[in-house]
């Protein structure tokens, strides 16, 4: 309620109001913001959780990120001439942003965990298709949710093509301007209107087709949907991935906490044309990202291509050499 300027227009329930009146206690002048004890103390509370423990870092970077916007709208209104953050000495935790080889699956291991959900009962059959568009083309979760009909170029036989034009993310309809549930956000880090194109294999054209054949699309053409129509919900699928990781992987595999979440078919996706020998500017292009986030996060990934490069040029330089012994020897 008290960060809900839509919230404001009736009072809060009383159950809240000591919650409310706690806050307004313990909060601190905007003045005081200035000091740099105050502001060390504030964000070294960011890198613990509520129980104490620590937070992981990545966490507290996106916190830190969100407090430094909150300063630059005070800076704006004119609380502080400048943002206090700018210049103040204190270290963030490091974040480990490499993806771990050890959590994504193998080409062997997809396949097994994508058949575990089609043969799971319910919703795992609808939900086949939807993992294997995070795998085989590099998508993100919103992407999928939002794919139509439209979007799809799936010939009969050979590649296809997806042209994705944005995704769906759930905001809670209390923080919408139409009251909805979920909004259409463009695709990440791109303007309104952009589209990109993703090239697809010819299994996933046949998961697709076989997707709509079985059970159709929604009335504005969406592949993906629950059984009320509605939009995908993340626990929900949520839910379908890890019966399916329960049902296939190994003890050893669980101990590595192999593909734990549904994003990890994306990273699969991505690291398996890097391995492939794929140009890392394609990789990029193709997972909607820039290289230099595909270089921060696949490193590891991008040196197993770079052993694939490394033998190429050596078979090519002998092909070279040879000749050349010969005509020596001679």
């Amino acid at each position: 309620w008290a960060f809900n300027r839509k919230a404001w227009a009736t009072d809060p329930p009383e159950e809240w109001q000591v919650a409310l009146d706690w806050m307004r206690r313990h909060s601190l002048p905007v003045s005081e913001l200035e000091e740099p004890d105050v502001l060390r103390r504030g964000l070294d509370a960011l890198c613990r959780k509520v129980d104490g423990a620590a937070a992981a870092a990545k966490a507290v970077k996106r916190k830190k990120a969100a407090v430094n916007e909150v300063f630059g709208a005070a800076v704006e209104r004119g609380y502080f001439t400048q943002n206090p953050l700018n210049g103040l000495r204190w270290t963030a935790p490091e974040v480990a942003e490499e993806v771990d080889p050890d959590c994504v699956p193998s080409p062997a291991q997809v396949a097994r965990l994508l058949a575990a959900v089609r043969a799971l009962p319910g919703r795992g059959p609808h939900l086949y298709a939807f993992f294997g568009c995070m795998y085989y083309a590099g998508m993100r979760p919103a992407e999928v949710t939002h794919l139509q009909r439209s979007q799809c170029r799936l010939p009969p036989n050979g590649w296809g093509l997806l042209n994705l034009k944005g995704g769906v993310v759930t905001a809670g309809k209390e923080w919408t301007d139409n009251g909805a549930v979920h909004e259409i956000h463009s695709l990440k880090r791109r303007a309104a209107k952009a589209t990109q194109a993703v090239p697809i294999p010819p299994v996933l054209v046949s998961m697709l087709r076989d997707h709509m054949r079985q059970f159709g699309v929604a009335p504005d053409g969406r592949l993906f949907r629950n059984a009320a129509g509605e939009y995908i919900d993340a626990s929900a699928y949520g839910i379908t991935w890890g019966r399916a990781r329960e049902a296939v992987l190994t003890r050893d595999e669980h101990a590595l906490e192999l593909a734990k979440r549904p994003y990890d078919l994306r990273h699969a996706g991505i690291s398996f044309w890097l391995a492939s020998g794929v140009d890392p500017a394609e990789c990029a292009r193709r997972a909607g990202q820039s290289i230099q986030v595909l270089f921060r996060y696949c490193a590891k990934f991008l040196a197993e291509a770079r052993d694939h490069a490394n033998r190429l040029i050596e078979t090519s330089m002998r092909r070279w050499e040879e000749p050349m012994g010969d005509s020596e020897g001679g």
